[in-house]
């Protein structure tokens, strides 16, 4: 990559670059004529620069804008099929794919179901993740150069292992990021599912506003992501949302005797226990939550969760006071606003805090939502970065 020096030609020909390209990527299509006027450049200048760019195959005309007499103007836009990533969701039966692009367009999200297990690598399911994902929206994988993958479990990304994870038996433990990036040619992010639905949280869901926040996830198993103005908070070894974990207080003992941590309280076994004691069948959580839409002992479900979930918010109250607890995962959904409002008196009539909790408001995908928040603004980086070497053009 050529390195320019401030001041130089050079230097303002690439300022300029980028500063179109933001322009475009923020606005959409626009006209040479408008790029001048948002970017302050002169006509001849953003002339220069839509030619350039367009050269080098950043961008392409995408229409015409009538200006009343004479021909009408050329508009370009950002070409979406440049630099493509691929968001991966991976869980113990199913690995959800979905292709990404530098607008941040929605795509097909793509299934495969999880098979033999001794067949497997990570190198393996990834390939098919990303195959998957650009079969369905007719995209060249040659153009995927970044990977986010979503696991259940922590990465330590200073030593490249994983932990806290049974939910990928035939990937490494230690080194798996490089080994994948060595295999795939590709820049490649692993990061925590439920960090991940935090980060669609924030972008679209029930924190865009909130100063803080933390997501309690609760499916089969339990996890926390906390986000403090923005950036979500993973702890020195990745592990900061491993909430399962936590030892029940004595009080729990009145509620369930056998519980020893909170997994044992409001994970997916006990969530099952409960919902079957009212008549509700499933065999995990998601189908639980499925069977309870509509199902006339709903409430009496949610009663029955609350004063459970409660135990389980109030460390994060003590702890960390966030503006908002959002309560997540497919129990959290499948509760809403009701369940959040059951926790809420819960915590009110006990204790001294007045906490903001409030369901999900992320119904589909959050997890591949997330990663697809993180690669669009990925994607446009290596987008930036092939401006540098345009300088010859």
């Amino acid at each position: 990559m050529a390195t320019t020096i401030p001041g130089t030609p050079s230097w303002l020909r690439e300022t300029n670059d980028r500063t179109a390209l933001s322009l475009l990527l923020e606005h959409g299509m626009l006209t040479r004529n408008r790029i001048g006027e948002l970017s302050g450049l002169s006509k001849p200048t953003a002339s220069q620069i839509a030619s350039r760019l367009e050269t080098a195959g950043l961008i392409e005309v995408v229409g015409e804008v009538s200006g009343g007499r004479g021909p009408n103007a050329v508009s370009y836009g950002v070409r979406s099929d440049r630099v493509l990533g691929v968001a991966v969701d991976i869980d113990e039966s199913v690995i959800r794919s979905s292709l990404v692009d530098a607008h941040g367009a929605e795509h097909p999200v793509v299934e495969i179901a999880i098979g033999d297990a001794d067949r497997r690598s990570a190198e393996a399911d990834i390939r098919a993740a990303i195959q998957a994902a650009c079969g369905a929206s007719s995209a060249d994988a040659a153009a995927v150069k970044i990977v986010c993958i979503g696991v259940q479990g922590s990465i330590d990304q200073r030593t490249d292992e994983l932990s806290f994870i049974d939910t990928l038996p035939c990937w490494p433990r230690t080194g798996v990021r490089a080994e994948l990036e060595a295999a795939l040619g590709l820049s490649v992010y692993i990061e925590n599912d439920v960090n991940l639905a935090a980060l669609s949280e924030r972008s679209e869901g029930a924190a865009v506003s909130s100063s803080s926040f933390a997501l309690l996830w609760m499916g089969d198993g339990l996890g926390l992501a906390v986000d403090l103005g923005g950036v979500v908070h993973r702890g020195a070894a990745g592990g900061a949302d491993e909430i399962g974990y936590l030892p029940v207080p004595k009080v729990a003992t009145g509620i369930d005797p056998a519980a020893t941590d909170l997994q044992d309280l409001i994970g997916g076994s006990a969530v099952i226990d409960i919902a079957r004691r009212h008549g509700i069948e499933g065999t995990d959580a998601k189908s639980i939550a499925d069977s309870m839409a509509g199902h006339p002992h709903r409430a009496a479900v949610l009663a029955e969760l609350a004063p459970r979930i409660a135990l389980g918010v109030v460390p994060i109250l003590a702890i960390l006071d966030p503006e908002v607890i959002v309560l997540g995962g497919p129990i959290g959904l499948a509760g809403g606003d009701a369940l959040a409002e059951l926790v809420r008196v819960e915590i009110e009539r006990d204790h001294p805090w007045r906490p903001l909790i409030t369901g999900s408001a992320v119904a589909r995908h959050p997890v591949l939502r997330g990663a697809r928040e993180m690669l669009m603004h990925r994607v446009r980086e290596v987008l930036f970065t092939e401006i540098s070497s345009l300088t010859g053009i």
